[in-house]
C-alpha cells in the first residue's frame, strides 16, 4: 500500500508539473496573441487615420477649386457690368439713381 501511495504521489507530482507547464504554455500563447492583436489594432488605426487625412486633403482641394470657380464668375460679372457702364453711361447712371431712390422710399415707408 505504501508503494501504491508513493507511486500515486509521484504521478500526482508529474501531473501537477505537466499541468503547470501547460498553463505556462497557454499563458505564453495568450500573451503572444495579445501582442499580435495589439499590433493589428494599431495598424488598422493608422490606416484609418491615413484614409481620413487623404479624404480631408481631397475635400480641401475640391473646396479650393470651387472657390476659384466662384471667384472667376465674380470677376466675369464685374467685367460685364463695367463693360455695360462704359457702353451706356447715362443709362447706368439713371438705373443707379432709380435704384437708390426706390431703396430710400422703401426705407422711409418702413419707419412709419
Amino acid at each position: 500500500m505504501k508503494t501504491n501511495l508513493g507511486e500515486a504521489g509521484t504521478h500526482l507530482k508529474q501531473a501537477a508539473g505537466h499541468a503547470g507547464e501547460a498553463i505556462k504554455g497557454a499563458a505564453g500563447a495568450v500573451g503572444e496573441e495579445m501582442r499580435l492583436g495589439k499590433a493589428q489594432v494599431k495598424s488598422e488605426l493608422a490606416e484609418s487615420a491615413l484614409s481620413g487625412i487623404a479624404a480631408v486633403e481631397q475635400a480641401g482641394a475640391a473646396g479650393r477649386e470651387q472657390v476659384d470657380q466662384l471667384m472667376d464668375k465674380g470677376r466675369d460679372l464685374i467685367e460685364s457690368a463695367a463693360d455695360l457702364i462704359r457702353e451706356r453711361p447715362l443709362a447706368s447712371f439713371g438705373m443707379a439713381f432709380a435704384t437708390g431712390w426706390i431703396i430710400a422710399k422703401l426705407a422711409r415707408s418702413g419707419d412709419k
